[in-house]
């Protein structure tokens, strides 16, 4: 099965059905820790971060995009819009999620990650405040978008057009968090170490209630999580079960859950992913792939793609003042 077209790490993997037996089983699970760990570990931020170096060649058609956007430190000039696919696109007039609120701090601030469009923005902060009544005490946000969208230097395949969002599955202190503490403190893994399913000794009701209310938005476009994560989410749901259709299981994802938007109204340039499939998918042929038969056929992580390969009104955001 090819890795379908804009999830996480697609391009990097491809997923087939294979019989194994339980001792396989555990030796394929480090296999692909260890194979997915590349875009998806916990990697620390930098206390003193410094620009990327001025590039040596001038930059043309054939230039990886993510040499240039990721050395974009502001955003472009509005009207605000999202273009091309989540991840092979950019964004427009991005706007910053303040670093702090009364209920979400940023984590990974150099990583000058906590860009998107107005939309994505608005989610972040209403869910927000909708966790906070379901028991949960506040967002840690990870990745957003870049200042204008586009590949990332390193990480994600996708967040490119301002529409996806990485929240932590670890509660938000009651305390501002330092600069060093936002670089360095490694997030809580939910996922049991032979990642079967959940830790029973970490997860909570309040873990279900959050991604249920990120599913439950109808903004949300899906919502990408552990495929332990998704076993727990089917069997923790009750009769309330109608959200679970967006929650797509994926590698990785064990310590954090991504939230992807439709394309907006005002983005007509912005090519939307269809919806998940009607159901819950808790008894599906997609589940029953994650969480028994999994064998990996890895390559290389590609370098990205070029600017010829991005819409041309990228090259308008990117040279924009």
């Amino acid at each position: 099965m090819v890795v379908p077209r804009g999830a996480p790490g697609s391009g990097v993997m491809r997923v087939a059905p294979l019989a194994v037996t339980n001792a396989a089983a555990l030796t394929l699970c480090a296999v692909l820790t260890w194979v997915y760990g590349t875009a998806n570990a916990q990697d620390k931020g930098i206390l003193n971060p410094e620009p990327l170096p001025p590039l040596t060649k001038v930059a043309g058609p054939g230039t990886l995009a993510k040499e240039l956007f990721g050395r974009k430190a502001t955003p472009s000039p509005p009207p605000v819009r999202s273009i091309g696919f989540y991840s092979k696109g950019c964004i427009a007039g991005a706007i910053a999620l303040p670093v702090n609120g009364e209920t979400w701090q940023v984590m990974r601030v150099s990583r000058n990650r906590n860009w998107g469009h107005p939309a994505l923005i608005q989610f972040i902060e209403q869910l927000a405040d909708k966790a906070t009544k379901t028991g949960w005490p506040g967002l840690l946000i990870g990745d957003m978008s870049q200042p204008r969208g586009g590949p990332l230097v390193a990480g994600h395949t996708s967040h490119q057009v301002g529409l996806d969002v990485d929240i932590w599955l670890t509660p938000m202190p009651a305390y501002e968090l330092t600069r060093e503490q936002r670089e360095e403190m490694m997030a809580m893994m939910v996922v049991a170490a032979n990642s079967k399913d959940v830790d029973p000794k970490v997860w909570t009701s309040a873990h279900v209630a959050l991604i249920k209310a990120a599913a439950e938005d109808p903004r949300v476009n899906r919502v990408f999580v552990n495929p332990a994560i998704k076993k727990a989410l089917c069997r923790d749901a009750g009769d309330d079960r109608a959200w679970l259709g967006k929650v797509q299981p994926w590698l990785g994802h064990d310590w954090h859950f991504h939230v992807r938007l439709d394309c907006p109204p005002d983005s007509p340039e912005c090519e939307g992913q269809p919806p998940r499939p009607e159901g819950d998918g808790c008894h599906s042929e997609e589940m029953d792939r994650w969480s028994n038969n999994i064998v990996l056929e890895h390559s290389m992580p590609r370098a990205g793609p070029k600017m010829s390969n991005l819409p041309a009104a990228c090259w308008e955001v990117l040279n924009a003042p």
